[in-house]
């Protein structure tokens, strides 16, 4: 049985770890707050952009843009892995790195050849310890970002792409839906294909100077926009994911130290009992001896 001494200090030992996960949660609510306004408010903006740009390209000859043209033959697919630089956030991370190795093991399965573009330090480093070929590795850029970071991205993707090194581009990311669920979602990013449904009424635009023109122009900065509204959603999803985890941690905490404080007073319950008797024996004898 441990003595009271071990006892006391693993107790005080759990007391500084429960202040931690705790502050930690409470800095997570706080950045949770500021990423969910920024998704929120982001999310609009992102849907009509799709919205609008699926009718410009609907009926439109895919040869006008690379960005819209289907390759014949898919040798090469680019998977860009957003992930967040740090951990203690469960299984986020993990969650992400795992759904981006089963796209990839599916494609090359296809006979595809796979390279990444990595975004946070925790899906680079899983990279690098697997089999598949790194192009770009962004790290320590999750924490503070604006949409350079996705300019930066998009403008290596779309040119390497351009230039017939990727003949599809999927983006994994972590899909912001509330504070308690944070699913991994895989994006097709390249070539830009429109999912209208058949049924769907579609808006009517007057276009100036032409449909190609303003596709010219729109579909690189679609490809950004898509990448930069994944960076928010993992921003967002980690921090979320980060305060569930800080949450756990401190209700484990406060759990271990009622059990510990049990077995501290049953010990110092039984030394004390020891200590009596003891002290009942030696009264005892020294009846006895009288």
């Amino acid at each position: 049985m441990p003595s009271l001494r071990d006892v006391k200090k693993k107790i005080e030992s759990v007391e500084k770890t429960k202040q931690i996960t705790k502050a930690m949660n409470m800095v997570s609510s706080a950045k949770l707050n500021r990423a969910q306004e920024r998704i929120l408010k982001f999310r609009p903006y992102a849907d009509k952009f799709y919205e609008i740009l699926s009718d410009l390209a609907e009926g439109v000859d895919p040869s006008i843009h690379p960005l819209l043209e289907t390759r014949e033959e898919i040798k090469t697919v680019g998977i860009l892995l957003i992930t967040s630089d740090k951990g203690l956030c469960g299984a986020f991370n993990s969650n992400l790195i795992k759904h981006a190795f089963t796209l990839a093991d599916k494609k090359k399965s296809e006979g595809k050849n796979i390279k990444f573009y990595c975004v946070g330090r925790k899906g680079r480093d899983a990279v690098r310890k697997s089999e598949y070929e790194m192009m770009k590795g962004i790290v320590d850029r999750m924490n503070r970002f604006d949409f350079t970071l996705a300019n930066e991205v998009g403008m290596d993707i779309i040119f390497a792409y351009e230039k017939g090194e990727l003949d599809e581009v999927h983006m994994i990311y972590g899909n912001f839906i509330n504070v308690l669920k944070q699913v991994p979602k895989d994006l097709q990013i390249l070539p830009v294909v429109s999912e209208k449904k058949e049924k769907e009424i579609k808006a009517e635009y007057i276009y100036e100077p032409s449909v190609e023109g303003i596709l010219h122009e729109l579909l690189p900065r679609f490809v950004k926009v898509q990448i930069y509204r994944g960076l928010l959603d993992t921003s967002a999803s980690e921090h979320a994911a980060r305060m569930t985890a800080m949450d756990n941690a401190t209700k484990n905490c406060e759990d271990m130290i009622h059990t510990l404080t049990l077995a501290f007073n049953k010990a110092r319950q039984a030394a004390i009992t020891a200590e009596l008797m003891d002290i009942v024996g030696g009264a005892e004898a020294l009846r006895s001896s009288t």
